[in-house]
């Protein structure tokens, strides 16, 4: 386990994080470019303008932790732990998160155009404002989770729970659901849905 305090302006291009642990630690200027970390656990660090292009994350968590003006492009996260992180002012173009806990993150005003979100525990996490455009949260559990003012225009959200989302106060145009989906929503708008009746 690491008791540095502060790690600022390392080249940690492709490194492999395996099994390694980091508490309280602050990363600031850090290039994680291409790193990859496996069974990894970050419990309430902060990272400050690190660069987390193209690295992949397995099994790892980042628990309780703070993200400010990082970038993920093309990064890749699977089956990882973020309960409760708070990300500002990141980059997330082309970031792909398969499978996890997501749980309470604060992803508020983010842009996750284009990000693709598959399986992932996103209960009660704050989505308020951000814009999903084009992006895909296929088969995750959003029950719960704050949207208002969110703009999911385009996006797909097949499969996903989306129990206690109010669809009058995010952006679904032209977004792609399935028909239980339709039912959830139709309801949340005061509807009765009832069977087709038969010809």
């Amino acid at each position: 386990m690491s008791t540095e305090s502060t790690i600022r302006g390392e080249d940690w291009y492709g490194r492999d994080l395996d099994g390694v642990e980091y508490t309280d630690v602050e990363f600031v200027d850090v290039d994680m470019t291409e790193l990859s970390s496996s069974g990894a656990t970050f419990t309430g660090c902060t990272f400050r303008s690190v660069r987390f292009n193209v690295s992949e994350h397995t099994d790892s968590a980042f628990v309780n932790c703070t993200f400010h003006g990082c970038n993920f492009f093309d990064s890749t996260f699977r089956r990882c732990k973020l309960t409760g992180s708070t990300f500002d002012a990141c980059e997330f173009a082309l970031l792909k998160v398969e499978g996890g806990n997501w749980a309470f993150v604060d992803l508020g005003r983010a842009d996750l155009g284009g990000a693709g979100f598959r399986g992932v525990r996103l209960r009660e996490a704050d989505l308020s404002r951000v814009r999903a455009v084009e992006a895909r949260f296929d088969g995750c559990d959003l029950s719960a989770a704050t949207l208002t003012g969110a703009d999911f225009s385009a996006a797909s959200l097949v499969g996903s729970d989306l129990t206690g989302v109010d669809p009058a106060e995010v952006s679904f145009r032209g977004a792609t659901i399935d028909e239980r989906q339709a039912v959830v929503f139709a309801e949340a708008l005061g509807m009765h849905v009832v069977p087709t009746p038969e010809r």
